[in-house]
């Protein structure tokens, strides 16, 4: 018993059940909607999204389909460090929708217009994103400009300067940028033979493990690092920072400006394996550098966590696709998730509540 109180203690232990806990409620109030639109449906719909790719009766089928899954899940993680990154410093870079736009706006422009190859492409993303995340953070650390404030009003400037540079390389018949495999062949991200365990499914690339690899490295970087352990002494206290003669108009610049390189990355994750095109007439931003909150806070603002939490919010997002369009809208699995990120405000005093729990079963709290 006392050996069960102590893993329940234990920091990633509580980080879990608390997901666990926001993710059943987020996808019981998603059945609720579901019910309230058709009754006679809900329980077969709220299942559809919730397997996603099992739909599919065939194995090989379904492996396919799973790749579909993670190449999306590569660019949502990257979205998500750079918003956990950030956050660890104490900056909400909301405004990381924007560094993937004029990331996937450099790393297209370098494949179609350019004829660059993948490396040089990925380059130019992360260079785009890190730009565009340090003008966040000079007028964050120089004018002292809330970086909620800058980032949204950066992510429609980056929108539709990305629309009119990538006017110049759409298909003549359609909006849509033209397919990298029919114009430069070399710009595509390289496979290593990853489409092989997707049933051949070639947009599969190094992009996912690539992702993966990133998150443990944030991981190291932050909690492991004198370099991290600067960048968060900032975030905690930036006069205390300063004192300690840290220089903490830099770290904030820095700490933006990487990232918005993650941001970007994540555009090149995707854009560069071939697996959609951009849409020049886009009046919205994408959805992707919104999704990474969401991902971010159900992963419980660490790196590792991030990793499976960026997984189900891609896997239920997919899953909503396969609703009968007839009946129940496909953004119910974007309601779902913006529930989860509600919850998520909720998580503190979820682990204060089973904390206390804890401490009466055991006997040190009489009320």
């Amino acid at each position: 018993m006392k050996k069960r109180l102590t893993i329940l203690k234990h920091e990633g232990v509580q980080s879990t059940l608390a997901a666990l806990f926001c993710i059943l409620v987020g996808l019981f109030i998603g059945f609720l909607v579901l019910l309230a639109i058709n009754p006679s449906g809900a329980v077969e719909a709220i299942l559809t999204i919730i397997k996603n790719f099992f739909n599919y009766p065939s194995a090989a089928a379904a492996k396919k389909y799973l790749g579909n899954t993670l190449v999306k899940t590569a660019p949502l993680l990257m979205c998500a460090l750079s918003i956990n990154f950030c956050y660890k410093v104490g900056l909400f870079n909301i405004g990381t929708a924007g560094q993937y736009v004029v990331g996937a706006g450099a790393s297209l422009y370098a494949a179609l217009a350019l004829k660059l190859s993948w490396p040089v492409c990925v380059l130019f993303a992360i260079v785009a994103g890190g730009v565009w995340g340090a003008i966040v953070g000079f007028l964050k650390a120089y004018a002292n400009v809330n970086e909620v404030i800058s980032g949204i009003m950066l992510n429609w400037i980056g929108l539709y300067l990305v629309n009119m540079l990538l006017s110049g390389v759409k298909e003549q018949s359609s909006p849509y940028t033209t397919a990298i495999s029919s114009v430069n062949g070399s710009a595509l991200l390289p496979s290593l033979g990853l489409d092989k365990l997707f049933s051949n499914n070639k947009y599969v690339t190094v992009a996912i493990p690539l992702s993966v690899i990133i998150a443990i490295l944030v991981w190291v970087v932050m909690n492991m690092t004198k370099f991290g352990y600067e960048l968060k002494a900032t975030g905690f206290n930036k006069a205390a920072a300063k004192y300690a003669g840290m220089n903490e108009k830099r770290n904030t610049v820095l700490t933006l400006m990487i990232g918005g390189a993650f941001a970007g990355l994540g555009a090149a994750f995707l854009y560069l394996t071939g697996y959609e095109q951009w849409a020049t007439t886009q009046s919205s931003v994408p959805a992707m550098g919104f999704n990474g909150i969401a991902a971010t806070f159900l992963g419980g603002l660490n790196p590792i966590g991030t990793i499976f939490s960026s997984y189900f919010i891609q896997h239920i997002t997919s899953g909503g696709s396969y609703l009968d369009k007839g009946v129940y809208p496909s953004q119910i699995s974007d309601l779902i998730s913006a529930i989860i990120i509600y919850l998520c405000g909720f998580v503190l005093f979820f682990k204060y509540v089973l904390n206390r729990s804890l401490a009466v079963k055991k006997g040190g709290v009489k009320k």
